[in-house]
């Protein structure tokens, strides 16, 4: 069974893991797990949740690490550092969007890889910080098993952290795309009636007719 990690910290972004968590706990030979510092954390939306391990109890034989940005990613934890030092050294995938990869250029985590975050210029302070010329201006970059993000990009996140693992399937890939079309773009999209919209009215009228 396939294992992924979501470490959310206090003050998590729900909305930045919700469709990967989602993609992923639907699959058969997958398992979804949560993990932070503490018993419980709070997102930034007022969810709470209890998680499943302690950063402490983590190990890197997992498949996937995904560690979800927020607000309190300031805060260092040597034993989480630890952990995504030795899950890239085992190739071990891992994601990082937001403010989690502050996090990781703070602790000199992104040095050999080519990435994106939210701004840059923020990271001059960190002295562990010493391959600013790999920095993209994209959304999300993949560089090996190491994927990065802005924290506008969930969507495109999902996306990228899927195909890295190897499961961005025809199903996942379609659900995506309706969320990023829309459902009107996207069902004239997979309709192939980009244009002629005379199908919403059939819609319409079958769900009037019900």
């Amino acid at each position: 069974m396939k294992q992924a990690i979501f470490v959310m910290m206090d003050q998590y972004a729900d909305w930045e893991g919700a469709h990967l968590s989602s993609q992923l706990n639907q699959m058969t030979d997958w398992t979804v797990k949560t993990a932070s510092n503490q018993p419980e954390v709070t997102s930034i939306g007022g969810w709470t949740t209890r998680v499943d391990y302690q950063i402490s109890e983590l190990n890197p034989e997992m498949t996937l690490l995904v560690l979800i940005g927020g607000n309190a990613w300031q805060h260092d934890d040597p034993r989480l550092t630890a952990l995504i030092q030795q899950c890239l050294q085992r190739k071990v995938i891992v994601g990082a969007i937001c403010g989690a990869v502050d996090y990781l250029a703070r602790n000199g985590l992104l040095t050999g890889y080519r990435h994106t975050g939210n701004a840059q210029f923020s990271w001059q302070s960190f002295p562990k910080y010493q391959n600013p010329t790999n920095f993209e201006l994209q959304q999300v970059v993949v560089d090996r098993q190491l994927v990065t993000a802005n924290g506008t990009a969930a969507l495109s996140f999902t996306s990228a952290v899927l195909k890295a693992s190897g499961q961005l399937t025809i199903a996942a890939k379609q659900a995506l795309d309706l969320q990023q079309l829309g459902y009107y773009d996207n069902t004239e999209t997979h309709l192939n009636c980009r244009g002629d919209r005379s199908w919403i009215r059939l819609v319409l009228k079958k769900v009037t007719d019900c």
